[in-house]
């Protein structure tokens, strides 16, 4: 450490051993500070440090960067980790230091500056979930187009004030959407009008087609239950195991009608496939279903005009042209089901449904898919792997996780330099010697075991 006025000499201290990480090797750093007296009233003394190497550590940062980097990147738990650095790098570490990794580093992350980087980065489209974990609900919003987390907040209920809250703070920071994409809550429209009137509400494609599939599934169970019932008249069939000549006979027959409703009841899920998904094999099994039951032409049909009626490239006029032709054809009003999912397309909600129209093509985002991405691994390190019951293990692990994302991202890795959590997972040949630079310390490795 250089000198200045204010020190005077310094003093060397006893060397101290610090472990690092070695792939099936015991390594120690050799640490030897100074301590410097000052000349003003400051202070009585002070040390050097060096780099890499907290103050009275047993263990550098290297061994930090390699738990966080089991931690958050490879969704560890907390044992099988412990279990993991002894097998690699023979380290016999403690859930204590385990968690004071993860303190120490949520104690470093600048999350302001991040907040400032989404802001100058921001496409104009944000997506908006929620997401049920326990007894909390954490509302999540992206951008789709920048591919980045904006904002997360942990609340205790899922209702319309939490809601207004998160918004609220996103606009006070200086958010300004031009298009807001959520699925069909009832917990949005009001807020959205309100915080954002001139922004655009995208309600979900997929959340939509879903709920459409589900009322052209449900005709469809309903026709292979009348075909079913028909199907239960006649003789009944005999006790026990048929016989060989019986077994010969049913090959050679046709189809009974309880069978043929069996079929349409195992491919059902072949109505609401996409036609350019389809395998040759399923396209013949989709003709099958028709010749058993001619009812589920009409279902098919319902399902290709919906897909076109909500496709990407697309003018607005022509969405709302297929709309109309769609609401007034009446072979679909006749069909129960069908009606139902007419009823969905009011011309409110389909306003809504094709806002992404009035975007660029590339700039148009029909669904809510890229927030919603996140919510099954979250729910999936909260049941299997961590189990989650207080709110700062929840808040920690989604900072850990964004920074990680962070630190990844095109956009910043160029700018990013090297922090002091990066990942050395590995370290097969092990340094002889490290100098610092700075006076009054150094460090050497040195082998043991």
């Amino acid at each position: 450490m250089p000198r200045n006025t204010h020190e005077t000499a310094m003093l060397p201290l006893p060397p101290r051993l610090v472990r690092t990480v070695a792939y099936k090797q015991v390594v120690y750093l050799e640490i030897t500070a100074a301590e410097y007296h000052a000349r003003c009233n400051c202070c009585k003394t002070f040390r050097s440090q060096p780099e890499g190497v907290g103050p009275r550590c047993h263990y550098d940062n290297r061994v930090r960067q390699a738990v966080l980097a089991r931690l958050v990147e490879d969704g560890m738990s907390i044992q099988s980790l412990i279990k993991a650095m002894k097998r690699d790098f023979l380290l016999d570490l403690s859930e204590g230091f385990v968690y004071d990794c993860l303190h120490r580093r949520v104690e470093e992350l600048g999350m302001a500056e991040y907040r400032q980087w989404t802001l100058e980065h921001f496409s104009g489209t944000l997506c908006v979930d929620e997401l049920h974990l326990g007894r909390y609900a954490l509302l999540l919003a992206t951008d789709p187009l920048g591919d980045f987390p904006v904002a997360f907040a942990l609340v205790e209920k899922n209702d319309q004030a939490h809601m207004r809250r998160f918004l609220e703070n996103l606009k006070r920071h200086g958010f300004s959407p031009e298009v807001v994409i959520t699925d069909g809550s009832d917990l949005y429209p009001a807020v959205l009008a309100e915080l954002w009137p001139t922004a655009r509400h995208q309600l979900c494609v997929f959340h939509i087609q879903q709920d459409i599939n589900g009322h052209v599934l449900d005709a469809a169970k309903r026709l292979r239950r009348e075909l079913s019932r028909r199907g239960n008249r006649g003789r009944r069939r005999k006790r026990g195991r048929p016989s060989r000549a019986a077994r010969a006979y049913r090959k050679r027959r046709k189809k009974t009608l309880k069978e043929k409703a069996h079929f349409v009841m195992k491919n059902r899920y072949l109505l609401v496939m996409r036609e350019e998904k389809l395998s040759d094999c399923q396209r013949k099994r989709l003709r099958q279903m028709f010749e058993y039951l001619p009812g589920l032409r009409t279902l098919r049909t319902f399902i290709r005009r919906t897909h076109a009626l909500l496709e990407l490239e697309q003018s607005e006029h022509q969405a709302w042209c297929r709309r109309a032709a769609l609401v007034a054809n009446r072979t679909f009003q006749d069909v129960p089901e069908l009606a139902k999912a007419l009823a969905m397309l009011g011309p409110a909600r389909f306003a809504k449904m094709v806002a992404f129209l009035k975007s660029p093509v590339a700039k148009r985002i029909r669904t809510n898919n890229h927030v919603e991405r996140a919510n099954p691994k979250l729910r999936y390190y909260e049941k299997v792997r961590y189990k989650w019951r207080r709110r700062r293990a929840i808040v920690r692990f989604v900072l850990l996780a964004i920074d990680q994302w962070w630190r990844e991202h095109p956009l910043h890795a160029d700018r990013c330099v090297s922090t002091p959590f990066a990942d050395h997972r590995r370290e097969t040949k092990p340094r002889e010697s490290l100098k610092s630079g700075n006076q009054g310390h150094k460090a050497t490795y040195r082998l043991s075991g």
